[in-house]
């Protein structure tokens, strides 16, 4: 499996975490829940990858943009097998 970030914590610092999304996914996000999610700036912020306000994210939020950044980089076979079970 490996090398395969989708999400990590800290960046910029404590409060925030970063999910790795499609361009299509950050913008939906970054519309409809602007106080909690925000692209990072550069050429990763065009990307795709886009900070969470950790504090403001209640589960289901964070959950949902959680699993969104693992599908993105998961093999589709783990993704199938996932599916199958739930």
């Amino acid at each position: 499996m490996g090398k395969r970030v989708f999400a990590t914590l800290g960046y910029p610092d404590d409060a925030w975490g970063m999910v790795k999304l499609t361009p299509e996914q950050q913008s939906m996000l970054v519309e409809a829940e602007p106080d909690i999610f925000r692209p990072l700036p550069g050429g990763w912020g065009n990307g795709g990858s886009t900070n969470v306000r950790l504090a403001k994210a209640d589960p289901k939020t964070l959950q949902s943009a959680l699993s969104m950044a693992w599908r993105n980089v998961a093999p589709k076979s783990l993704i199938k097998s996932q599916e199958a079970k739930g």
